[in-house]
């Protein structure tokens, strides 16, 4: 009797057994075959299958397969550094046929395997002249057979469209298409610094997401913007003014690290440096980005011999651009901060008036971004905190803190200078 019972156990647990794994095999089938879905939420912050994410970008990037100078995989080392996507699509005088196609496939199916986007750049295909049915099957098959790639982030559309001429209507005909295809991920559109805010604004009807590209750095200073501030704090400047335009869309901001003005002939070449870099990024957060894309690191005139070999600036990147994604990367400290809504707190900031903020707050912590513009070195005083905040660490500045009292706390400042607060409701209690 008891072996027979033994038997018909075992019997039935193996039937058990490959029930299961009927199961979990249909289910990870299913999860595999999952549509990507792309959204932007309430506070213009986008959304990566449910996870809200600040996208940090390439113009363009190292190719697929492409190596360090360590020999590690380029896609592992920008991952690990909380890189998200690069533009990609078509480059130079292309169009999109065949071969621009099978290239990004192979964009798309590399990114994947690491965990990346593609920002694949549509150009003539955005924008679809009334009646011209070539150009619109060539954007259907496009749309169509990359909507459903793992390895999708945004579209992008004509690139600085005003300031090249291009008309609206096209776009937005263009735009309506890519949307009754594929409304599961934005269209993202980037405008030159040129133009007024009533010249640009009709576009934002052809566009999900708006961005500017500002490079300040080079000779002589600020040559890239016609505005009057010609110093690095144009990116604030800037930010500000597309975010007037997107009229409630979130922007994105395109910042150096190098660009046509420093790689022609007759330019004298130049780099942000780190703190310029990092004064930047913080900068075009601080005015309201919600996302980064850092733009130059593929022009080969701008790199030294040995990363030319390796097609991409890594000497730029290890020596400036990855300390600073380390701060505001996807794996940084900051990282719940940066994809927060902004808070309602009543904070201040008196003793100059070129200190500029933004405040979130994530369960107990209260972050605070400050920079400061050019001019004297100044000391401010922040208020408006809950009162019985006490003492708030200095991110990346440590050991250093700072200590509030009755809601407030002072500063010093000196020009481009960030720092960046973490006050604690529940364990920093004051008890001046």
């Amino acid at each position: 009797m008891s072996r027979t019972i033994s038997v018909s156990n075992h019997s039935f647990f193996l039937r058990l057994l490959a029930v299961l794994f009927v199961v979990l095999a249909v289910s990870s089938l299913a999860a595999a075959q999952k549509k990507p879905r792309v959204t932007i939420n309430q506070d213009g912050v986008l959304v990566v299958n449910g996870e809200k994410v600040l996208p940090i970008g390439f113009s363009n990037g190292p190719q697929p397969g492409a190596r360090t100078p360590d020999g590690r995989y380029a896609f592992e080392e920008i991952k690990d550094a909380g890189g998200t996507f690069f533009r990609t699509g078509v480059t130079g005088n292309e169009n999109w046929d065949e071969e621009t196609i099978k290239k990004e496939q192979v964009w798309m199916d590399s990114t994947a395997q690491f965990g990346l986007y593609c920002w694949p750049r549509l150009r003539e295909l955005s924008s679809l002249e009334e009646g011209n049915e070539k150009k619109e099957l060539m954007l259907r098959r496009v749309i169509n057979l990359f909507k459903n790639h793992p390895g999708l982030l945004v579209w992008k559309n004509v690139d600085e469209p005003q300031w090249g001429g291009n008309p609206v209507e096209p776009m937005i005909r263009a735009y309506k298409l890519i949307k009754e295809l594929d409304p599961n991920h934005p269209v993202g559109l980037t405008h030159a610094p040129r133009g007024t805010v009533e010249q640009l604004r009709p576009y934002v009807t052809a566009a999900d997401v708006l961005l500017l590209d500002i490079y300040p750095v080079g000779f002589p200073p600020g040559m890239h913007s016609l505005l009057p501030n010609k110093e690095i704090s144009m990116v604030g400047d800037y930010t500000k003014f597309i975010k007037e335009v997107a009229d409630g869309k979130p922007v994105w901001m395109v910042l150096q690290i190098a660009w046509s003005g420093v790689v022609k002939p007759g330019k004298t070449l130049r780099f942000p440096t780190f703190a310029q870099e990092r004064f930047m990024t913080y900068q075009a957060l601080i005015n309201g980005a919600r996302g980064l894309v850092y733009f130059g690191g593929n022009l080969e005139q701008a790199m030294p011999p040995e990363d030319a070999r390796l097609g991409w600036n890594w000497t730029f990147w290890r020596k400036v651009l990855r300390p600073v994604l380390e701060e505001v990367g996807n794996k940084s400290p900051l990282a719940p901060a940066l994809v927060a809504a902004d808070s309602k707190l009543p904070v201040r900031v008196s003793g100059a008036n070129d200190v500029e903020f933004r405040v979130r707050e994530v369960g107990e912590s209260i972050y605070i971004l400050a920079c400061k513009r050019e001019g004297e070195t100044v000391q401010v005083e922040f208020s408006g905190l809950p009162g019985r905040v006490g003492r708030g660490e200095v991110i990346y500045e440590s050991p250093r803190t700072v200590q509030a009292k009755d809601g407030k706390f002072t500063d010093w400042f000196a020009p481009f200078d960030v720092h960046v607060y973490c006050f604690d409701r529940k364990n920093n209690i004051s008890t001046e």
